[in-house]
């Protein structure tokens, strides 16, 4: 008996926790079913390895891994990354991107190799290995849609918006939320020098001009007063604009535009670093989307034929009201004589005293005498 209660409360306690905590990834979908005999530590060895100061810059919260099997065809192994927000989902997401990895079909933000397919689905990000996926294409879309309900839809950045087109080399932008993830990309400095912790973002991005590689990175701040503070500080630090040629830092060319900061690393000259510096700009747009109505001027022929209608309306009701009025008075009076209607023996009239000839009820009805002529 003992036993039977302890496995009620497992149970009950099992069902009450959150769908977090029991996972997110299917038992099965499309015919492909988890394999529960490979050891959970085998999958994170094959899984993509992201080290864990970057994990905790874009809000990582836990990663599931699951081996998927089908009668005939390679395995798929399944990296699911929760993140607390779309916003670190969609910089992780771009972290783990790479520019063999072209777009796919499988959501809004989906990118996919031969062997490796991403997908990014709220503050969700799935990554799927395997040996042919372009094969079994509509069997991920399948796992997709299953994990799709358990996803926290929010908006996500709009920095790349600011990457000029003209010479980027695709899937090379990467969305920047710390210093750690920074450092990946423009081995500046490993500290904070750019302000993650005052509140800035970022977004880097290769680009091929003049024969050789460049890279842009572009930061927003809060305010244009911050981002002039900052560009002050840089220009004290780094050799920024040849501010100190002589310090034996890597150059970096930068321009300031309301509130965003471009840096270039890799130019040869001033003029060089202008030509991409000059095609970024940052303005402030206020929308307001309102409803649209489309008004339309009836014809005078139309106008006048209502105007008709209308009256003969308001004359039709006021000759079946009158008839209806009239017609009403006459039953009672016929029903109900003197009770009624005619009831001169009870009622009062108001007199203003204009002349001396007193009124009396009766000569409303007829009763009284009639008057000489």
């Amino acid at each position: 008996m003992r036993l039977h209660i302890l496995l009620l409360i497992a149970i009950f306690s099992l069902a009450s926790l959150p769908a977090a905590a029991q996972g997110i990834l299917p038992n099965s979908f499309a015919r492909w079913a988890a394999d529960a005999s490979v050891p959970p530590d085998i999958l994170i060895v094959g899984a993509t390895q992201v080290p864990q100061p970057i994990l905790a810059e874009y809000g990582w919260v836990r990663t599931e891994f699951r081996q998927y099997i089908r009668g005939g065809k390679p395995s798929i192994v399944a990296s699911l990354y929760n993140l607390k927000d779309p916003t670190g989902a969609y910089g992780l997401y771009s972290f783990l991107r790479t520019p063999d990895m072209p777009r796919a079909e499988l959501a809004e933000h989906s990118s996919m190799s031969q062997d490796r397919a991403l997908v990014l689905i709220g503050n969700l990000i799935l990554e799927a290995r395997g040996k042919d996926l372009a094969g079994s294409r509509g069997d991920l879309k399948s796992l997709v849609a299953a994990v799709a309900p358990q996803a926290q839809s929010g908006l996500f950045p709009t920095m790349s918006d600011h990457l000029p087109r003209r010479g980027l080399l695709e899937r090379t932008d990467h969305y920047i939320l710390g210093p750690a993830a920074l450092y990946q990309f423009l081995p500046v400095s490993s500290e904070d020098w750019l302000g993650f912790s005052q509140g800035a973002e970022a977004e880097v991005a290769h680009y091929r001009t003049g024969g050789h590689e460049l890279t842009l990175l572009i930061a927003d701040f809060p305010t244009p007063q911050a981002a002039q503070k900052k560009l002050g500080e840089l220009q004290q630090k780094f050799n920024l604009n040849s501010s100190s040629p002589t310090a034996g830092a890597p150059a970096l060319y930068a321009r300031r535009t309301l509130t965003l900061l471009a840096f270039v690393s890799g130019a040869h000259t001033q003029a060089e670093a202008d030509a991409l510096l000059q095609q970024i700009s940052s303005t402030a747009e206020v929308t307001w989307n309102e409803p649209n109505f489309e008004l339309t001027q009836p014809g005078m022929g139309a106008v006048i034929y209502g105007a008709i209608i209308g009256t003969g309306i308001v004359c039709a009701f006021a000759v079946i009201s009158g008839i209806a009025f009239g017609g009403v008075r006459l039953a009672v009076k016929r029903i109900f004589p003197g009770k009624v209607f005619d009831r001169a023996s009870q009622m009062q009239v108001l007199q203003m005293g204009l002349t001396s000839k007193p009124i009396n009820a009766e000569d409303f009805y007829g009763l009284g005498n009639t008057p000489p002529r």
